[in-house]
């Protein structure tokens, strides 16, 4: 496949989860991207949202003209209903769309939905089918079952933050939300496996979905020190993937900007080291083990090369050569870079919604486009309460087209 093939091979199709019905109650973003890839797999996902506020993700910066940039990547495919829950007559609404629902999402606090009646519980008595999934910070049991879950913290609490320094030392802020898009994750699994099985038996399911269980259940390398020393074992180093180790780090070119440098394996160190004329630097008795170290003695002088390769030209020169021989010393991109980028290109990374306000937007792709398995066009994030009339119907669902 050439690489200019790439967005040519989106399939057109209806969705795998085309005729599945979804209610979304969440706000945010690891309910709404959960919901999101469900409405790209062919779901019919009508959002649930506050009339006059709706999702507090609606106002997040930046934006594009008018609406967040946030809200936009995280709820294309999908309609909105703006209705009061405190309202009876939109809380009848509501209870209709539950009744013919296959799955149920939502973020609320703890007792809000058995107030409600739109409770697991509840639903259930009159759609014993239905997968209801409910996602929080820290799940529905232990100290922290009440505090509002946000990724500053779920990282924090997971051992996440800390990794791979001093506890005296002062974490950065982390650049990406790992404990939302792994709860989201975890959701998106627990619903299709669900499904599958109300296929085999007919049941329904409850899902208790955390930010903390999620986000922990992917820290085994994070805290996998921990682990060793919970089991009573001792463990004389740590997986260094923190600065320790300089075949593995981010070095400073002579034009001031910056390139990841990835040389772990020792067939690959070796080819570095003999493109550069180091041969020097080759440690025959290299094993496996020390693959994630610091290579003790021997990384003042890694470092060194390293360094002064980079200090020698500038990135882009730099990369060209590396990438021409296969070499895993890449740019540091900033977002702009990363979005203009040859391989982002290549990769179809960007795709153009026709939004009611905004015109024509950039949103990110599916990386499942050319699988067959998603809708063959994706609709923009909707307008808050655009589809009120037709969920407020008679009618109690009529499905999206296609």
């Amino acid at each position: 496949m050439k690489p200019s093939d790439h967005a040519a091979l989106r399939k057109p199709g209806n969705g795998a989860l085309a005729g599945i019905r979804v209610v979304d109650f969440s706000h945010m973003l690891p309910g709404p991207w959960c919901t999101q890839m469900l409405a790209d797999l062919g779901a019919d996902v009508v959002k649930v949202e506050n009339p006059g506020v709706g999702d507090y993700g609606r106002h997040n910066s930046p934006n594009f003209k008018e609406t967040s940039v946030y809200f936009n990547t995280v709820n294309l495919n999908k309609r909105s209903a703006a209705l009061d829950l405190t309202d009876p007559d939109d809380l009848a609404t509501v209870h209709r769309l539950l009744a013919s629902a296959d799955v149920v999402i939502e973020s609320f606090r703890d007792g809000v939905p058995q107030r409600l009646q739109i409770d697991y519980e509840f639903i259930k008595k009159t759609n014993p089918g239905i997968i209801y999934c409910s996602i929080t910070g820290y799940g529905h049991s232990g100290p922290f079952a009440n505090i509002p879950g946000h990724d500053l913290i779920i990282q924090s609490t997971t051992g996440v933050l800390a990794a791979g320094r001093a506890a005296t030392d002062m974490p950065p802020l982390p650049g990406f939300l790992a404990g939302d898009y792994a709860a989201a994750s975890y959701a998106i699994i627990g619903i299709l496996a669900a499904l599958r099985q109300r296929d085999a038996t007919g049941e329904g399911r409850y899902l208790d979905i955390s930010m903390f269980d999620s986000l922990f259940s992917m820290s085994s390398i994070s805290n996998g020190a921990a682990l060793a020393s919970a089991s009573g074992k001792h463990t004389t180093t740590s997986m260094e993937l923190w600065g320790g180790n300089p075949r593995y780090n981010i070095y400073r070119c002579e034009d001031g900007k910056m390139v990841a440098v990835s040389l772990l394996e020792a067939r690959i160190w070796h080819h570095f080291c003999r493109l550069i004329g180091r041969e020097d630097l080759i440690h025959e008795a290299e094993t496996p083990k020390d693959r994630h170290t610091d290579h003790g003695e021997r990384a003042r002088h890694y470092r060194d090369a390293i360094t002064d390769l980079c200090a020698s030209r500038g990135r882009d020169e730099l990369v060209a050569w590396m990438v021409e021989n296969n070499v895993p010393i890449v740019p540091v991109y900033s977002p702009d870079e990363a979005l203009a980028s040859a391989h982002a290109s290549a990769r179809g990374v960007i795709e153009w919604v026709d939004h009611p306000v905004e015109g024509r937007i950039p949103v990110l792709a599916n990386p499942l486009a050319a699988s067959g398995l998603l809708r063959h066009e994706r609709r923009p994030a909707p307008v808050l309460g655009a589809d009120n009339a037709s969920v407020g119907s008679a009618q109690p669902w009529q499905q999206q087209d296609q």
